[in-house]
């Protein structure tokens, strides 16, 4: 049976949630690591809730390099165990958990300097390889596959070939090296079904605004706000995690005064650029001063980022700045040929990484700041995790389950998620060859079979049916053709889409691949949606003036120099469902 999250299945969830029964795990925040805890908790057999206070993934985990890695630059610091467990992770995502998701991608590492840099590179992919191969050996019950092809050594003339849009006078050579690329906000929203098809109650625009105690002091539920209508419930559960990212602080305070994990939020930029205007057939992975910039091609662009700057503003709404688009196109014009500008710019991105905060980090800039995790009791009956990357999410959110329930609860139900595939993931050789099958019939090219194949895997079967029963669904929309007239139903009828924003960010991925963020495809994702969402005309009105003045915040900032400059014209567009104001009150 596909895992539907509605309007409906969300109020259902929330009801669920404050019965008297209670949960054995409540899971704060919906991002890739609380999305995985739900499933870990759930498959365990747990009775399991997860809420978040805004949409899934609409933090960090909608807004990342969107790379599934092990992390090249890790063994430079020598973080081995750190590369190792996550090339492992990224195995069992490219060939069981989600083969729809995560796609192969190769890279080109140009070389400058001849022999010596050849050699110490080498020396480093390869054993970024054998790490990979090692981690990845086929185990009973696996899909073959799971590895990816060792490095290539190129001279300048084949790494030309193979990127023509490479600077001949930055270049003596190449080594292509294989990582994986994924749509992250997919991800979470496949973990988070998953997880409901295993029984866990889900909610999104769901706030915890104050933590429960009982006499003892133990942690033993919290008090969560639906935002879409006010009312509170009390969740009782057995125990807590917080998986708020660069929230987890926030939401510590409501239990203790100090203590817990302290998280720095380092801010990351992308540009997207359309596909024709840089020549080339991989992805490159270039090392700069600061950090690393990554050029990903995807369908029908390239992702070209990131930086990686203190943050110090508001939490939900970081923001690319003039000075970011000219640092990134500074960095990717050294080794293009491309000579990529402003102009050229179709959309952009900025995302917090929570990374955890040692005692000398104020002394340290925030990219030598580790990327591993930690798991924290923050008080009796609940703990938090936090730091890490979305590679390894699954370890992130196994260990938090283990580390909430004990040692001897933890081997009692041990975690199965490293064989549980995700919806979508089931079938998916089938599936393909079904939707080449019908796909003529629709008028559907390899291209457009690509994209749905690689968004919905083999659910696409659902989207036909839908399409059956209204067969104006099959046409592409009109101001945003990538993308078709199903999937805004869909994302209504399957995905959980409470507002345009929903659809348009973390559904359809309209607004970052589009120059004016989707702005002219409204009116007719509307016309799909609000029928299935049951609308009157003050809300549809509400729900386009909020997102033109998130549009308008948006590009505002794009032009200012600065954060803070950037953050005023930002923060001038209101959010239609505020967030609350935490609260430190705790009752029995």
């Amino acid at each position: 049976m596909i895992p539907a999250t509605t309007q409906q299945s969300r109020a259902a969830a929330l009801e669920a949630m404050s019965d008297e029964e209670g949960l054995d795990v409540l899971v704060i925040g919906g991002g890739v690591t609380g999305a995985g805890a739900a499933l870990d908790a759930a498959t365990r057999g747990l009775r399991t809730g997860i809420v978040e206070m805004q949409d899934w993934a609409s933090g960090t985990s909608s807004r990342s390099s969107k790379l599934i890695h092990g992390g090249m630059r890790y063994l430079y610091n020598l973080d081995f165990a750190l590369v190792q467990e996550a090339l492992r992770e990224r195995g069992l995502l490219l060939s069981t958990i989600a083969p729809h998701l995560v796609k192969p991608q190769p890279f080109l590492w140009p070389l400058k300097v001849p022999v010596v840099e050849r050699t110490y590179s080498a020396l480093g992919v390869g054993l970024y390889d054998a790490m990979s191969a090692l981690g990845n050996l086929t185990l009973p019950g696996d899909k073959e596959g799971a590895g990816v092809p060792p490095q290539k050594h190129y001279g300048k003339k084949g790494a030309l070939e193979l990127f023509p849009d490479l600077r001949s006078d930055q270049l003596t050579g190449a080594i292509r090296f294989y990582d994986a690329r994924v749509d992250d906000a997919r991800l979470v929203l496949g973990l988070v079904r998953t997880a409901v098809s295993y029984g866990a109650l889900a909610a999104t625009r769901a706030q915890v605004t104050e933590i429960l105690k009982d006499r003892t002091g133990r942690v033993v539920g919290a008090q969560v706000t639906d935002l879409e209508t006010g009312s509170t419930y009390e969740v009782r559960a057995k125990h807590v995690i917080n998986c708020t990212g660069v929230w987890t602080e926030e939401t510590e305070s409501l239990v203790t005064e100090g203590g817990g994990l302290e998280v720095l939020a380092s801010k990351g930029v992308h540009l997207v650029i359309p596909k024709d205007r840089i020549k080339g057939s991989t992805g490159l992975f270039l090392r700069t001063e600061k950090s690393v910039l990554f050029v990903i091609p995807w369908q029908h662009y390239w992702v070209i980022g990131t930086t990686d700057t203190p943050w110090e503003g508001p939490l939900r709404h970081p923001i690319t700045t003039r000075a970011d688009i000219d640092y990134v196109l500074e960095e990717a014009n050294k080794v293009l040929a491309s000579d990529l500008t402003t102009d050229d710019i179709m959309g952009t991105w900025a995302g917090l990484r929570p990374l955890l905060q040692p005692a000398s980090a104020k002394e340290q800039s925030s990219a030598k700041v580790s990327r591993e995790h930690t798991v924290a009791e923050v008080a009796p009956g609940m703990v938090s995790v936090a730091g890490g990357k979305l590679t390894t999410y699954r370890v992130m959110a196994r260990d938090a389950v283990d580390f909430a329930l004990g040692p001897s609860m933890a081997r009692r139900w041990p975690s199965i998620t490293e064989r549980i595939p995700l919806v979508g993931a089931v079938g998916l050789e089938a599936a393909g060859r079904y939707l080449a099958r019908v796909a003529p019939g629709y008028g559907w090219d390899a291209d457009r079979v690509e994209h749905l194949l690689s968004r919905y895997g083999s659910e696409v079967g659902t989207l036909i049916d839908l399409i059956e029963a209204d067969p104006t669904l099959a046409q592409p929309l009109t101001r945003a053709p990538a993308y078709l007239r199903v999937e805004v139903a869909f994302a209504v009828q399957y995905e959980g889409s409470l507002h345009l924003e929903d659809i348009l960010l973390h559904r359809l991925r309209i607004d970052h691949e589009a120059r004016d963020r989707g702005l002219s495809a409204v009116d007719e994702v509307l016309a799909i949606a609000v029928p299935l969402l049951g609308w009157d005309e003050d809300r549809q009105r509400a729900e386009v003036e909020a997102y033109r003045a998130r549009l308008a915040g948006i590009r505002a900032g794009e032009a200012e120099a600065t954060d803070a400059e950037a953050i005023a014209e930002r923060t001038k567009a209101e959010d239609l469902i505020p967030i609350r104001p935490l609260r430190a009150v705790h009752r029995t």
